[in-house]
């Protein structure tokens, strides 16, 4: 069973030939470091599991940039909008080191519902894991104090803080780097 395998398979409910026939359809991609993945404006017709490397995902406003997320290994990767709607992305997609993908577009993503069998409920679980995902971010942002959204950020991914320059993780947990190094340098000290 491929790493990709085995990731559906702890992500959903899918039998073993389901995940087998599902994984066929992405294929390896390699990013360099610095490359885009996918630029504001742009449609996106591809989604991409890390299976190793960063990514940044962030918007360019017109006075700074605003991080979004870092996907890492064990992460799913698309501008979801775009992807399923053919929106323009309203994201920017940079790898932040060399990363190794495994990459769908999106004809062969649609054509999943007509050969796997299951695959509108296995579709739906996704996007429902990402809707809630979402609702978490949202939830942290109204509710946290900025000292609690980094201590939980921190507890599930302690390593990005030491792969990740401080003002992209500060951005995405909504606050400044300088907010974030006092609280940094209170947890440590």
């Amino acid at each position: 069973m491929t790493e990709l395998e085995q990731y559906i398979g702890n992500y959903f409910e899918a039998e073993r030939q389901e995940l087998s026939d599902i994984a066929a359809y992405f294929k390896p991609q390699q990013v360099r470091k610095g490359e885009y993945l996918l630029k504001t404006g742009r449609i996106c017709n591809q989604l991409s599991f890390v299976s190793s490397g960063l990514v940044r995902i962030y918007v360019q406003l017109e006075d700074k940039e605003v991080t979004q997320w870092i996907s890492n290994t064990g992460y799913f990767l698309t501008d979801l909008a775009s992807f399923m709607f053919q929106t323009p992305a309203r994201w920017n997609m940079q790898a932040l080191s060399d990363c190794e993908l495994y990459t769908i577009d999106r004809a062969d993503y649609i054509n999943l519902g007509n050969v796997i069998k299951n695959w509108h409920k296995i579709e739906k679980a996704f996007l429902a894991k990402c809707f809630v995902t979402l609702e978490d971010r949202v939830f942290s942002h109204l509710a946290m104090s900025a000292e609690e959204r980094y201590q939980r950020f921190y507890s599930f991914q302690p390593e990005l803080f030491n792969q990740v320059p401080l003002q992209y993780l500060a951005s995405m947990l909504g606050m400044t780097p300088e907010t974030l190094s006092r609280i940094r340098k209170k947890a440590i000290g």
